[in-house]
């Protein structure tokens, strides 16, 4: 199970650098230098287009108060730290083949975003709107995106349908906005069946949320209000890797006998909760971060995933547990490490008490 996680994310990483690469290369193969002047010349005056990459317009940090009209060559559009307020669709009529729109720290709000402006860019891979004023995600959006970014918004309500036509879509960040439990709805996420990653952290939320992806690799949830991890939660994304659930309410009652006794966790984060025992875990499991929480002991014959005869057994590597790192410290533990947790966990690399 690791190496087909590992194989996915290493699958999803040369994907993404294969698309940069292939875009930057087939810019430097159509540029002609003699054609600079004419890149030069449809360049907006606010902003800059180098002429090394001219699929490339850099219009960030300039004051702009609205978007220029963008060149049709445009790929990569560049549009942050300024103070836009509205996102129509004259400046982008031209502007067909973009895949890239970085607005983040402008001043866009939901009302100022002109209906069809963003979904009529139908190559669009990555939209960036984070640090701005929306209340709601945005809708409609480009069906072929594959990232959007709405981080440090005002964010407090999701439109039913917004992802329904997202299925290409692999990474969503909505995380420090204003999300309740209500928000949240048994199909809010209902399309995105190639997401791999969800950030929610940073909101208001007291229960998981509903209805997570299936294929979900990795799921952000820290500074919440979570209390309680209902029994059977994870069958439901059998693939997730990373959960982080840091800074939340979680303590030992809130948590099923096997809650995260789950064989797809590899990195599981439950720092700075109200736990008093560590819970038990997989033996595939191999980052453990426990600390600051109220957990005064360590017992490693009853931590351990697999009996103690068996971790004792050299010639035993089936179920070895896979544990490498343990981190305890901001707790009630006193040192020394227990000799059992080093008998069960032969491969930790590191504990942190």
């Amino acid at each position: 199970m690791t190496l087909k996680v590992y194989t996915s994310l290493l699958l999803l990483f040369l994907v993404v650098n294969s698309v940069w690469t292939r875009s930057v290369r087939q810019v430097y193969d159509e540029l002609d230098p003699e054609h600079w002047s004419h890149y030069t010349s449809e360049c907006p005056r606010e902003c800059f287009c180098p002429p090394s990459f001219p699929n490339a317009l850099y219009c960030d940090n300039k004051g702009l108060k609205e978007i220029p009209p963008i060149p049709a060559r445009i790929w990569y559009l560049y549009l942050q730290n300024n103070l836009i307020e509205t996102v129509s669709e004259k400046p982008f009529v031209n502007a067909t083949h973009l895949r890239w729109i970085n607005l983040n720290k402008n001043k866009i709000t939901n009302g100022r975003i002109e209906s069809g402006a963003l979904s009529k860019l139908k190559r669009l891979l990555y939209l960036f709107l984070e640090d701005n004023q929306l209340e709601e995600v945005p809708a409609p959006l480009p069906v072929g995106l594959e990232q959007l970014r709405l981080a440090r918004n005002k964010i407090s309500r999701i439109p039913e349908g917004v992802f329904s036509n997202l299925a290409n879509l692999t990474m969503l960040d909505l995380h420090q906005n204003s999300l309740l439990d209500s928000a949240l709805q048994s199909d809010t996420f209902q399309g995105l069946s190639n997401l791999m990653q969800l950030n929610i952290a940073k909101n208001s939320l007291k229960k998981m949320p509903l209805s997570i992806p299936a294929n979900t690799l990795q799921l952000f949830l820290d500074n919440n209000s979570i209390e309680v991890i209902p029994e059977n939660y994870f069958s439901a994304i059998p693939k997730v890797t990373f959960l982080r659930l840091n800074y939340n309410k979680l303590s030992d009652n809130g948590i099923p006998p096997n809650g995260f006794n789950v064989s797809s966790i590899l990195d599981l984060q439950l720092s700075h909760n109200q736990l008093t025992k560590i819970p038990p875990i997989n033996a595939h499991l191999e980052h453990l971060h426990l600390d600051h929480n109220k957990i005064k002991s360590v017992n490693g014959t009853q931590i351990c995933p697999v009996s103690i005869a068996l971790a004792e057994d050299y010639g035993y590597h089936g179920n070895l547990p896979r544990l490498r790192y343990l981190r305890l410290d901001g707790n009630e533990i006193q040192p020394p490490i227990p000799l059992d947790i080093m008998v069960c966990f032969r491969l930790l690399q590191a504990v942190i008490i």
